[in-house]
């Protein structure tokens, strides 16, 4: 097994993959849209022959007003290759990169609320807190889980501390 960066030529694998083990499918446009903006950030699973089995699709968030940080699209492996660490690959390089390339300060992600297995590995194995949760975010209604895992301090200048102290009076 090998995991890299991904590419543009990769993209049709990537689709066919996400086709055959997701119910939200995107057009590919979208995942051009991510390899050609946040080309650092998507990585592949591949086998021993050059097979594509898995992959993260990541990108950076855009509001200006917030802190960086990154938002993982989609993350999928073929089923016949799960168990074997590689969700946990892909995500430990794609949000190495966005602390790394862009300085993120932490990553987002959904999950519906009914993906145990998915949850297991981003709360369990990754360490991600549920942040919200999102009503009927999915097209087919249900709600998912607004995830998110801290890559750095917060910056945010503290206040300090005034203690109160009281003085007698004699």
């Amino acid at each position: 097994m090998n995991i890299r960066q991904a590419t543009v030529e990769d993209l049709l694998d990537i689709q066919n993959c996400n086709l055959l083990d997701l119910p939200e499918n995107y057009q590919m446009k979208y995942y051009l849209y991510h390899a050609l903006t946040w080309p650092q950030l998507s990585y592949i699973a591949e086998d021993d022959n050059g097979k594509i089995v898995g992959y993260v699709l990541a990108k950076m968030e855009e509001e200006p007003t917030d802190v960086p940080h990154g938002h993982i699209t989609s993350l999928s492996v073929m089923r016949t290759y799960r168990r074997l660490g590689l969700a946990q690959k892909l995500m430990v390089q794609s949000t190495k990169q966005m602390v790394e390339a862009f300085d993120a300060h932490y990553v987002s992600l959904h999950v519906r609320k009914t993906n145990r297995a998915a949850i297991g590995l981003y709360r369990d194995t990754l360490q991600f807190e549920v942040h919200d949760i999102e009503k009927k975010y999915y097209a087919d209604g249900e709600d998912a889980y607004a995830m998110r895992l801290q890559l750095k301090e917060d910056k945010k200048p503290k206040l300090p501390v005034v203690v109160e102290q009281t003085v007698a009076a004699n």
